[in-house]
C-alpha cells in the first residue's frame, strides 16, 4: 500500500491535491503508512459496502463471469478472470457506469 501511495502521489499534479477514498481495510489504515502531503484519505464509513464503488464493479464481475463455476486449476482460474476483466473494459462505459457515485459526483466535477 505504501508503494501505490507513493507512486500516486509522484502522479498528482504539482499545483493539485488528491483526496483518496478508501474503505477502512486492515492495509488502508494501517499504523505505520504514511500518506503523501498532496493526498488526503477520507475513510468511507464501517460496513458500508454500497458505498464503495469497487465493490459495484467486483458484484458486476462476480455475478456475470466468475460465481457459480468450477475450474480445474489456478492457470483456470487466471485465465478467467483476465477474460471477465477483457470483457468489462472492451464494454465502453462500463466500469464508468458501474463506479460512478452519485454522491461523489459534486467533488468531481469541481
Amino acid at each position: 500500500m505504501q508503494t501505490f501511495l507513493d507512486q500516486l502521489g509522484g502522479q498528482v499534479a504539482p499545483d493539485a491535491h488528491a483526496l483518496l477514498v478508501m474503505d477502512r481495510a486492515g492495509w488502508h489504515c494501517a499504523g505505520d503508512l504514511v500518506m503523501p502531503d498532496n493526498i488526503t484519505a477520507v475513510f468511507l464509513p464501517p460496513y458500508s459496502p454500497e458505498l464503495n464503488a469497487i465493490e459495484r464493479l467486483w458484484l458486476y464481475l462476480k455475478e456475470r463471469f466468475l460465481s457459480h463455476r468450477l475450474w480445474p486449476d489456478y492457470d483456470a482460474i487466471v485465465d478467467a478472470v483476465c477474460n471477465a476483466w477483457q470483457q468489462v473494459t472492451s464494454d465502453s462505459g462500463r466500469i464508468k457506469s458501474l463506479c460512478s457515485m452519485e454522491w461523489a459526483t459534486p467533488v468531481i466535477n469541481k
